[in-house]
């Protein structure tokens, strides 16, 4: 029988999501395919050092202990399978659960997100990361930075998911008012819709997968916790918490900051991954947390 992946909180990952593969990347803008693959042969059994997603990969091993078969992570790559054997040799080296993957030789990741049942797509190529999202697949474009350790030996303990609103979890309807408008503009407009739950963003669908998820264990003791972490506040606050309400969705932790700084924030929540439309936000989360941003909105 055929395993079916609809029950599943499946996560496609990009090999160089994954790995620290920046100077590969190099060779292969700067010299070509052909420099990239005779470099990735010769290197076959060096092992990767883990990259920015390596964390939240690690920690969504957790929906797989004691029994349980509840996330997939798939290697989703422009790799072509001659080129994709030293990526395997490091998922082996750290002990991940990885046996599946789609290495498509240079062509589009998009076609396949689907037919994968993809919840949720991490890369380092903006191209597939737009092209996830026009999919309508969850998508973030990994934010490295070189004053975030990566320790692969760290323990994972309860997986943590930090997302923004608009344009995120929501539509960017309120934000083009806000960038549009102004923030008189925006607070009044969403006062007058505080009842009126906010249209989903390319988040929603991923937010509900995992808020079913969380409901199949005691608050207390889920293996997620979520939290939004917004540049909202009071009014526009209210519209927020409706929404995901009306949803009947999950959020563990809620900062409506008003323009306060979110990497401060997001460190003392630890959260394995960031998610936020704008640079001005993931910029510096990324240096203290690992972050993605979503361009949905440009």
């Amino acid at each position: 029988m055929a395993l079916k992946l609809d029950d599943k909180l499946v996560v496609g990952i990009s090999s160089r999501a994954l790995f620290d593969l920046e100077e590969e990347n190099r060779i292969f803008e700067t010299q070509g395919l052909e420099a990239y693959a005779a470099y990735q042969t010769e290197h076959e059994n060096d092992v990767l050092k883990p990259g920015t997603a390596f964390p939240l990969i690690k920690a969504l091993h957790r929906l797989n202990a004691d029994g349980q078969y509840q996330t997939e992570i798939i290697v989703m790559s422009r790799n072509s399978a001659d080129t994709s054997l030293r990526v395997f040799h490091s998922i082996e080296h750290y002990g991940l659960q990885i046996s599946r993957a789609a290495l498509v030789g240079g062509a589009s990741i998009a076609p396949y997100l689907n037919a994968f049942r993809t919840d949720l797509f991490l890369s380092a190529n903006e191209d597939d990361v737009r092209d996830a999202l026009s999919a309508n697949v969850a998508a973030g474009l990994i934010c490295s930075h070189a004053e975030l350790p990566i320790d692969p030996n760290r323990e994972a303990g309860q997986i943590r998911i930090a997302f923004d609103g608009d344009a995120v979890l929501f539509s960017d309807e309120a934000e083009r008012i806000y960038q549009d408008q102004g923030l008189e503009a925006f607070a009044a407009h969403e006062l007058a819709n505080a009842r009126k739950p906010l249209p989903e963003g390319p988040f929603a669908k991923l937010l509900r997968s995992i808020s079913t998820i969380q409901k199949q264990y005691p608050t207390d003791a889920s293996p997620i916790r979520t939290a939004l972490v917004t540049a909202r506040n009071a009014p526009a606050h209210e519209r927020v918490i409706r929404t995901l309400r009306a949803w009947d969705v999950r959020i563990d932790e809620a900062f409506f900051l008003g323009g306060i700084q979110k990497s401060d924030i997001l460190k003392a929540f630890d959260a394995n991954i960031f998610f936020d439309d704008q640079t001005v936000h993931t910029d510096p989360a990324s240096k203290v947390v690992p972050a993605a941003r979503v361009p949905y909105a440009e």
